[in-house]
């Protein structure tokens, strides 16, 4: 099996065997592939056709399909667990990906870049242009990044949802963090998050 990047790592350890699962902005399916082999029945959908014929060539269970509008047609409560990756900066509107996202899944996982992580507020200001980094390795123009948040930002949003916050983890590179200053501390965020 493939390595995974640290927060899809840590998404199947927390993933029971046997789970139905919807892994929205599934990418090349990398974590699909990890929670198929645990007995999970697992389902994507992603907007790049690239990655879709990558997936499908995997024997992976992918539609192409835009997150923003497509969750609409997926049943009340239809999986037990629905995983947002990367993706809830570049939805039109994060508020609503996250209730639909509450809406078709018992429990979610969503993580996102922390835009408020120290080097890229030191780029910006040092260099007075939005920075590329590991975790925002392409340029302004380049990017889907349409919400630039923060950690800060995203509990702000999840409490006026009422949305419950039930884990937290938070990602430089390679290697996790601990909770203590987390919003300039960490590249990235992962959160385990269900309905109050």
């Amino acid at each position: 099996m493939e390595k995974l990047r640290p927060d899809l790592a840590v998404i199947a350890r927390h993933v029971a065997p046997g789970s139905r699962v919807l892994d929205v902005g599934c990418g090349d399916g990398a974590l699909m592939a990890a929670l198929r082999s645990q007995d999970c029945d697992v389902r994507g959908i992603e907007i790049d056709g690239a990655l879709v014929e990558q997936c499908v060539a995997r024997g992976l269970s992918v539609v192409q399909g835009d997150a923003d509008r497509d969750l609409a047609f997926y049943p009340d409560g239809g999986f037990d667990v629905a995983i947002l990756s990367q993706t809830l900066q570049t939805a039109a509107r994060p508020d609503r990906m996250l209730a639909e996202l509450l809406r078709v899944g018992r429990r979610a996982f969503v993580s996102f870049p922390n835009f408020a992580y120290w080097r890229t507020r030191l780029a910006l200001l040092t260099q007075g242009r939005m920075p590329v980094t590991r975790a925002l390795p392409v340029s302004w123009y380049e990017t889907t990044n349409i919400h630039h948040m923060t950690i800060k930002d995203f509990e702000v949003l999840a409490g006026d949802l009422g949305v419950k916050l039930r884990r937290r983890w938070y990602f430089t590179g390679d290697r996790r963090r601990g909770n203590g200053s987390a919003n300039w501390r960490a590249e990235n965020a992962l959160y385990e998050i269900e309905r109050n």
